[in-house]
């Protein structure tokens, strides 16, 4: 990490008014976010990333032993969510809803291992009620009382509220009761009107999505915060989310992560309508959008990169670009696999940490709230390689 910085030595002079703000812990505004993406020097942007990243967060690089869980993937936006690979409509072929019985027996894997979170997120059914949602949290908490459970997005807490002809709020409530501990990021895109008109026309809008996490702060209940680069958006789409990310954290503190999602094209409509196969987005993207996330998000704590999207050695680069995350085990990842993702479903905690170490970070076991769990690894104990 770098421990000191000097502006004149960046070879882009646009990054040099930047690097001063930096140094004086004065807020970027949109202009300098629209010089970030501009520049085409990557390594003084992770050099500014990276000091950024270093005051908040020194040589910590943080990761969780987690457990993704997708109860559904049956979805009521299948047909206008046109970059989504994962959603299927009810009676579509690789169709499925699990009973609770079944997502109790896909959770076992956790048993006798050093889970700490589930991460729940699926389609929007039809059908599904609240009480499916709060039957499996407080069976999962039986089950495994010491795990966080962080699940359901703003969009498919809205989509329980219209079922349910209630409030967002009243959802959350039942949740929190339940045993939830804090909601993921999904489902945010990109707010911008005329993106979301494109890409997902009957989604929240990014008010409404906005809207949903205000609520879940206000009662409590943290939540991470997420946007989906590389389809059809511009820089400023870009900077007007993440100011309206930062808004609503000076707003209420209630964000624990920022995470930039990349785009994958494979077997979505979106996809083949833009010519793409393979991955969308370049190392050079995926670095830059860690990069300006971790600069312009003064207020938010932690940046995380989402290795089953970009491989294991982009997020391993990524954590000398301001990065501090690097998302966690998850055992079975489908949504972004469905989309085209070749990395492998699960990394073994042992990798995990090797990947932190090598990359000349010190890593730190957390749970959902950012909490320490363990910050000394000896090779020797067997509960560092779990089965």
């Amino acid at each position: 990490m770098p421990q000191s910085l000097d502006p004149g030595r960046l070879t882009d002079p646009a990054l040099r008014p930047v690097a001063e703000k930096v140094l004086a812990r004065r807020r970027l505004e949109a202009e300098d976010a629209r010089a970030l993406y501009a520049s085409n020097d990557l390594l003084g942007l992770g050099r500014l990333a990276a000091f950024a990243n270093d005051r908040l967060n020194g040589d910590r690089v943080f990761f969780s032993a987690n457990q993704h869980l997708n109860p559904t993937n049956v979805c009521v936006l299948r047909k206008t969510c046109v970059f989504c690979s994962f959603a299927r409509m009810p009676k579509e072929e690789g169709a499925y809803t699990r009973t609770l019985e079944e997502v109790y027996a896909e959770a076992e894997q956790a048993r006798n291992s050093p889970t700490s979170e589930f991460h729940i997120v699926g389609g929007l059914h039809p059908k599904l009620r609240l009480s499916y949602y709060t039957e499996m949290l407080r069976g999962l908490k039986q089950r495994f009382p010491h795990i966080h459970i962080k699940a359901l997005t703003a969009v498919e807490i809205a989509h329980l509220a219209r079922i349910e002809k209630t409030s967002p709020r009243e959802v959350l409530l039942a949740l929190q009761e339940a045993g939830l501990t804090s909601l993921p990021g999904g489902g945010a895109e990109v707010f911008s009107t005329a993106v979301r008109a494109t890409i997902a026309e009957r989604k929240l809008t990014g008010e409404e999505w906005i809207a949903v996490h205000r609520e879940a702060h206000q009662l409590g209940i943290p939540t991470n915060c997420t946007m989906l680069y590389g389809h059809v958006e511009t820089a400023d789409d870009r900077i007007e989310h993440l100011t309206m990310l930062r808004s609503l954290q000076d707003e209420t503190g209630g964000f624990l992560t920022y995470i930039p999602l990349a785009y994958h094209p494979d077997h979505n409509e979106l996809g083949e309508e833009l010519g793409r196969v393979g991955s969308a987005t370049t190392a050079y993207e995926d670095l830059k959008n860690i990069a300006v996330g971790r600069l312009f998000l003064d207020n938010i704590a932690h940046v995380k990169t989402h290795w089953p999207m970009v491989t294991p050695f982009l997020s391993q680069v990524a954590l000398s670009f301001g990065c501090d995350d690097v998302e966690g085990t998850v055992v079975y990842e489908r949504v972004y696999h469905e989309a085209g993702a070749q990395t492998q479903m699960h990394m073994h905690y042992a990798d995990l940490v090797e990947l932190i170490r090598a990359a000349g970070k010190r890593p730190v076991e957390r749970n959902s709230l950012y909490q320490p769990v363990r910050e000394s690894f000896d090779p020797a104990e067997a509960e560092l390689v779990p089965a």
